[in-house]
Parts: C-alpha cells; sequence; structure tokens
C-alpha cells in the first residue's frame, strides 16, 4: 500500500517552533510507527497507513486531509499530559 503524509510542512513547522514538545514528538512517532519501520529503504518513522487513515478520518471526517498545525501541537500536548501520572 502507498505511504500517505498525514501532517504538512506548516504543522511541521508548528512543532519545530515548540522545542518543549519535540521529544513528545519523538516519542509518538517511535510508538506509532509501522512495525518493522528499520527494515524497510529508506527507513521512516511514519504510522501504519492503514491506522493513519483510520484516525484521520475519525478526526477530520475524511482520510485524505492532512493535520493541521495546531492541530498535530494539541494532540502532542494531550500525548505529553496523558504520559505524566495522575496527582
Amino acid at each position: 500500500m502507498k505511504s500517505i503524509i498525514a501532517v504538512d510542512r506548516a504543522a511541521v513547522v508548528s512543532v519545530g517552533r515548540r522545542p518543549d514538545l519535540w521529544l513528545t514528538a519523538v516519542r509518538v512517532g517511535l510508538r506509532l510507527a509501522a512495525p518493522g519501520w528499520w527494515r524497510r529503504w529508506p527507513p521512516r518513522l511514519q504510522p501504519d497507513s492503514y491506522y493513519l487513515r483510520f484516525r484521520l478520518e475519525t478526526m477530520y471526517g475524511d482520510a485524505g486531509v492532512c493535520m493541521t498545525g495546531p492541530d498535530l501541537v494539541k494532540y502532542l500536548e494531550w500525548c505529553r499530559r496523558a504520559r505524566r501520572p495522575a496527582r
């Protein structure tokens, strides 16, 4: 299956402007990466295309859209908060 890109350059720039989210972005990328991503050339930390289509369709109602910068930042902030233990 052809791989799909779920974020546009503006989304990557939005995260690039938030150094506090870089480690979270790497963790999420590793956690969501397709199994055996390092065996395929070129190795890319990209979620499984079926999973990605499902998430985009449930988020936007269309699997063919790109995630926006603000949405990606909100998602990564949520991932970071969810990782912290409850007080």
